[in-house]
């Protein structure tokens, strides 16, 4: 055997060893994004109460059933789950200590993965609090809310896709590493929606939970709490983007308002 053989002998089976990870972390990347991609379709029929099974007004779970305080307290603690895993597995110091780990190009699609997760154990156990708060009863006002909701998801996803979709959820990330690409540094953009307010997402998550023709008291709960949470996310989340992007951020913050279009910047 020459020296050139006892090389490629050598060195084969870790080549071979580092394409199966690729490929399997990109099979696994592709799992991440279909169970989201599941649990966002399936939290539009929830939050709206269309289609699906089982809805934030109505569970097909007789052993679901719940006291008042039982099912707020369920569902608190439902909530808390998400909003805890969302925002700690976001930061900074959490993916430094995470991706001694979990390997770094799947580092995103674990993270998308486990609060597909915690969102589906939400809807699976959530407690309907069924006393009516408002309902609409023009036809026509009613269906305006609906719409209105319906746009606050389309908000949603348009946004996602201002700012690379694929990336936000993981797959441009374990596409480039099948590929052998580097995934280049973040850059501070501001597509279209982001020169009007500074977070378009959690401007159409607000809108479509708020936008309802019927308001119970599960759903005002739902809302209210969604709500509160995307403040304390986006304070987390800017504190994170300062640090990152220095003055450049700073300055994108004096100009542009936080969630309401063309309102003085907050």
């Amino acid at each position: 055997m020459t020296q050139l053989d006892h090389q490629v002998h050598s060195v084969g089976p870790e080549v071979a060893g580092l394409r199966t990870f690729k490929f399997i972390a990109f099979l696994y990347g592709i799992a991440a994004y279909l169970a989201f991609f599941v649990t966002i379709l399936y939290a539009i029929g929830f939050v709206t109460g269309l289609v699906v099974p089982k809805t934030i007004d109505k569970t097909i779970d007789i052993g679901t059933q719940a006291s008042t305080t039982e099912a707020v307290i369920i569902n608190l603690l439902l909530m808390s789950l998400f909003a805890v895993q969302h925002s700690v597995m976001a930061r900074h110091q959490f993916k430094a200590w995470w991706t001694q780990f979990v390997p770094k190009p799947v580092e995103r699609s674990t993270y998308v993965l486990l609060a597909s997760l915690s969102l589906l154990l939400l809807f699976w156990q959530w407690r309907p609090l069924p006393a009516v708060i408002w309902s609409v009863e023009d036809p026509d006002l009613a269906v305006t809310l609906v719409t209105l909701s319906f746009a606050g998801w389309v908000l949603v996803f348009t946004s996602t896709y201002l700012i690379n979709h694929f990336e936000l959820f993981g797959l441009h990330q374990v596409t480039n590493h099948l590929i052998g690409k580097e995934t280049p540094p973040p850059r501070f953009k501001t597509p279209l929606l982001y020169n009007f307010v500074r977070h378009p997402i959690y401007l159409g998550f607000i809108i479509a939970f708020w936008a309802a023709p019927t308001m119970t008291a599960g759903h005002l709960l739902f809302a209210a709490v969604t709500t509160l949470y995307i403040f304390v996310g986006i304070a987390l989340e800017e504190h994170d983007l300062v640090a990152l992007f220095g003055d450049e951020y700073r300055q994108y913050k004096q100009r542009v308002s936080m969630l309401i279009p063309w309102r003085r910047s907050l």
